[in-house]
């Protein structure tokens, strides 16, 4: 919705510009501005083509305002997709044995989460939970069982849930609409930066930050380039940990502060220590991954 609104202003405050610009310099061909410079004519000249070049880059089939209507919302809210454009590459048909694929991806790995969920993770979970009501000094005693317990589990419920959203899910959509820009992930699993990490593992919200956080940041508030990485890191932070105080229906901020720790790390990797040590990268990467979801989740558990 923000997306949708966010775009929509814009390119109807472009189009008023362009009314008032196209109405200056009527007056000034019908001679009823005078004492008018030949460089304000010139930099209105420029500013209208820039206005129309603007407003029609952004749809060749669907020119601005016609757009807006209610069918336009209702496609944009069933794509895979988090940002608004006026246009959207499309397929030509839906190919109904891949949506068969994916949606018996869907189900399958669902079954295999439940059965993961029931043997391995819930039994855990009930074990930290009875050391809640202890002492923290006993508590620390049996966390590090509990977390090496959990560990392993957890890591493949967190690939588990990511191949069945990003892949399965999404590519389900995306046919079932005819939404043709498959790209909601990139090779995570490659990453040898957390930032590259944080572009790759999900597209889509990758984009909206950029575009109306990250971007908007800079241009809004007039702030620097690492000025807005640190606000969008915050705000996404802060909404996961909102997610954490519903699941776990407790407050403690160590989502928050895992994910902003990425930043340090993120600086570290482009360190001239870690420069040119990619293989080094992605095994702190990966280490990152096994120990970070395991280590939070417990947290939340049993503190």
């Amino acid at each position: 919705m923000h997306s949708y609104a966010f775009y929509n202003g814009y390119l109807w405050s472009t189009l008023e510009d362009l009314h008032i610009v196209e109405g200056s310099l009527k007056k000034l061909q019908d001679g009823k501005t005078k004492d008018t410079s030949s460089a304000t004519v010139e930099e209105l000249n420029e500013l209208h083509k820039f206005l129309r070049e603007e407003l029609a880059a952004q749809s060749t089939t669907t020119p601005f305002p016609t757009n807006l209507t209610l069918f336009n919302y209702f496609e944009y809210s069933m794509f895979p997709t988090l940002v608004y454009q006026i246009d959207y590459p499309r397929t030509e048909s839906i190919n109904w044995s891949y949506v068969g694929e994916k949606v018996a991806a869907v189900f399958g790995v669902f079954f295999l989460m439940i059965v993961l969920a029931e043997k391995y993770l819930y039994p855990i979970a009930i074990e930290a939970l009875k050391l809640r009501p202890l002492p923290f000094r006993e508590k620390a005693l049996e966390y590090p069982l509990i977390l090496l317990n959990l560990t392993l589990p957890f890591t493949l419920m967190y690939i588990l849930v990511f191949y069945i959203i990003w892949d399965a899910i999404l590519n389900a959509i995306a046919e079932l609409t005819r939404f043709s820009d498959r790209e909601f992930y990139g090779p995570w699993w490659n990453s040898i930066t957390w930032d590259q990490f944080a572009r790759d593992w999900n597209v889509p919200v990758h984009r909206f930050l950029l575009r109306h956080v990250y971007h908007s940041s800079i241009s809004t508030f007039n702030v620097s380039k690492k000025a807005a990485t640190l606000i969008t890191f915050l705000l996404s932070s802060c909404i996961h940990e909102l997610v954490m105080y519903v699941i776990f229906e407790r407050l403690r901020g160590y989502l928050l502060f895992l994910q902003m720790c990425q930043l340090p790390l993120v600086a570290l990797s482009r360190s001239r220590f870690m420069r040119n040590k990619a293989v080094l990268g992605n095994v702190i990467f990966w280490f990152g991954i096994l120990t970070g979801p395991s280590l939070m989740c417990s947290m939340y558990l049993v503190f």
